[in-house]
């Protein structure tokens, strides 16, 4: 395992970050493991080295947090966890959701029980709240950190204009600020290298992306995308511009260059993604510890300029895709 600091935190994070969206319930969704798969996930992790734990309260209505809190019981100290908040929990409780002071407050006590920690590492605002200030977010994710309840935290998936309202908003006010971002990003959705990527690198925000498989259409050839259980039933995945934008020639690439390198395709996406200088660590979702095991085995990969230029080359802008 390789690590590195994250941004300017002085952690120490492993260059794969373990996403468990796909820890929980599959009443959720069909593709989702229960609690004694994930728990094995979680084992296979740390034995490779694994230090970094992304979740969220929204993953299986909780469940997730609570099955790797169980997992990580006595690893808790040598484990960096992150989650998030914003996406309303109870149907029945508009202030579930949002990032008003009164929904970060109960929310981030819900996620720590579930968790069964007293602090989290990284809290993470999982979109934009269009109707709170930001001043009166920043304010009530500074009194979270002042609390003892998060050390760090991280915002994900909004436009660049937003973030740096928030970064600046943390200065002037004199608040602990956003540290991480947590972006989409991968072979097939590059939009954020226009502005998003290059604010976080002057003001030196660790990157964090989600989805660097492009929800498995980078692991498997085009035609094979419906054959999986999640290709087929997430939905989520048709929603992204991945099949527009020279998405078929990008595939057809990435399968042409795992087979001259005799590795999977998986393995050269991944590779791209860990070739960016602004990447620190992207977060690997998965359902199988082979894939867990594929993923790791993808920083041994080494990708020459000429084929990381060759596999970007047939991309064309898509529509801006993640931030809703």
């Amino acid at each position: 395992m390789e690590y590195t600091t994250l941004g300017d935190t002085g952690m120490e994070v492993s260059r794969i970050c373990l996403g468990c969206m796909s820890f929980g319930t599959p009443e959720w969704r069909d593709w989702v493991l229960g609690e004694e798969a994930g728990t094995e996930l979680v084992d296979r992790a740390i034995d490779l080295g694994i230090n970094f734990f992304d979740t969220a309260n929204a993953y299986s209505h909780g469940e997730s947090e609570r099955v790797l809190g169980k997992a990580l019981e006595g690893r808790r100290e040598e484990s960096v966890v992150a989650t998030k908040v914003y996406f309303q929990m109870d149907d029945e409780d508009p202030n579930s959701g949002g990032l008003s002071r009164k929904a970060i407050e109960q929310e981030v006590e819900n996620s720590l029980d579930r968790l069964g920690m007293d602090t989290v590492d990284l809290l993470q605002t999982h979109r934009w709240d269009y109707d709170t200030p930001i001043e009166t977010t920043m304010r009530a994710l500074d009194d979270v950190v002042r609390r003892g309840q998060a050390r760090y935290l991280g915002g994900s998936s909004m436009w660049a204009h937003q973030f740096a309202d928030a970064l600046h908003t943390s200065e002037r006010l004199g608040l602990d600020r956003y540290v991480t971002m947590q972006n989409h990003y991968n072979l097939l959705y590059r939009e954020e290298e226009r502005e998003m990527l290059p604010l976080c690198a002057k003001e030196n925000v660790a990157v964090i992306p989600w989805s660097p498989l492009a929800r498995g259409y980078l692991a498997r050839p085009h035609e094979e995308f419906d054959a999986t259980a999640r290709g087929e039933s997430d939905e989520y995945a048709r929603d992204h511009p991945y099949f527009e934008g020279g998405g078929r020639e990008i595939n057809e690439r990435v399968q042409e260059l795992a087979r001259e390198k005799d590795v999977k395709m998986a393995q050269i996406a991944l590779s791209w993604v860990l070739h960016k200088e602004w990447v620190d660590a992207p977060i690997v979702g998965t359902t199988s510890v082979e894939h867990l095991e594929d993923a790791v085995e993808a920083l041994d990969i080494s990708l020459s300029d000429s084929d990381i230029e060759w596999l970007e080359e047939p991309y064309r802008p898509v529509r801006v895709s993640g931030h809703e």
